[in-house]
């Protein structure tokens, strides 16, 4: 099912309606701070604890005097996903236009909020996220591993989602338009680490346009609760999944095309050539006879023309990314 929400309606800048979700989980020493510095753009804030073990909705209930501050609670931990679509879920029914997703742990600074929702706002975009590899001087305060990570879950991402023009996946500096979260399908989206990522995934299913905004991240003490071993194997295999999914769905269901008459020789012709060199190869190994220059300009003229083809497609697929806001369409609230 959908996140619920109130109907459509188109909005200026000037009465744009901005809402911010921090999903909690063990934030106590930086969540103050954090929403301290967020500025009056924003209309309410939704700290949502996940079933914290470290108490951070008591702090904020005590501590917190910002009138514009609403703590929710999870009785069971349901994952940075399920605690951001929980905060989305309670800003589409306030009736907000626009839902900012910041962290708790100080790593996002509250004062790139209006340069965030900008692309949105203006209605040039459906999704804006943070992109912290845009400038050279931002990446060389970024640990090292980080970057290694980032370059490899991007190329994935790019894959998965079809947002060939946009960086650092899982950057959860995110604002988001209400009738994309509207429409999100929020049974189907992972809610673990995987969040930012899927999400992309079902934006492009959408046809979504999402925008890279540059920014610097700021990192502390904080220490991170990503198993890196635990989380590739997992990140490798919804990629691939998603992969085919929205392949298989784009160009086979929804717009059968050039496209994918490409992809299919182009697969048909890589395949056959690695298969009858490779078949060749081992027998040549096996008699000590070399192949005839026949037989090896027939296993690699299928594999030359296949590569081609298959660029073909990619160069297609790289041009195929949305350039029109569903926002800017009447879209019926559904499952996306």
């Amino acid at each position: 099912m959908a996140i619920p929400g109130k109907s459509t309606t188109k909005t200026t800048r000037q009465s744009t309606k901005i809402a911010v979700v921090i999903p909690c989980f063990r934030e106590r020493l930086h969540i103050l701070e954090v929403l301290d510095a967020i500025g009056p753009e924003t209309g309410a804030i939704f700290v949502i604890d996940d079933a914290c073990p470290d108490q951070t909705a008591d702090l904020v209930e005590e501590k917190c005097k910002d009138p514009r501050v609403q703590v929710i609670r999870h009785d069971t931990n349901q994952g940075v996903g399920g605690a951001t679509l929980t905060g989305y879920r309670h800003a589409l029914d306030a009736g907000f236009d626009i839902i900012v997703k910041l962290d708790g742990d100080g790593q996002m600074n509250p004062d790139q909020i209006p340069r965030l929702i900008a692309p949105v706002v203006s209605g040039l975009a459906d999704y804006a996220k943070g992109n912290r590899f845009h400038r050279a001087d931002a990446v060389t305060a970024m640990p090292w591993t980080r970057i290694a990570g980032n370059i490899a879950l991007s190329l994935m991402s790019k894959m998965s989602s079809g947002y060939w023009n946009i960086f650092d996946p899982t950057n959860g500096y995110t604002a988001i338009h209400s009738t994309a979260a509207r429409n999100l399908p929020a049974g189907r989206i992972s809610r673990g680490y995987f969040f930012e990522s899927e999400l992309l995934f079902r934006l492009g299913m959408m046809r979504a346009v999402v925008e890279d905004v540059p920014m610097t991240a700021q990192y502390g003490k904080e220490t991170s609760g990503i198993s890196i071993p635990r989380v590739i194997p997992e990140f490798i295999a919804k990629h691939y999944i998603n992969t085919c999914k929205r392949i298989y769905f784009n160009y086979f269901l929804r717009d059968p095309g050039v496209a994918t008459v490409q992809l299919v020789f182009g697969k048909l012709f890589t395949g056959f050539g690695l298969i009858f060199g490779g078949w060749n190869w081992y027998d040549s190994i096996q008699t000590g006879i070399n192949a005839s220059a026949g037989t090896v300009v027939l296993a690699a003229l299928p594999i030359i023309i296949g590569l081609q083809l298959l660029f073909a497609f990619f160069g297609q697929d790289v041009r195929n990314v949305p350039t029109t806001p569903l926002q800017s369409l009447e879209l019926p609230s559904g499952d996306g």
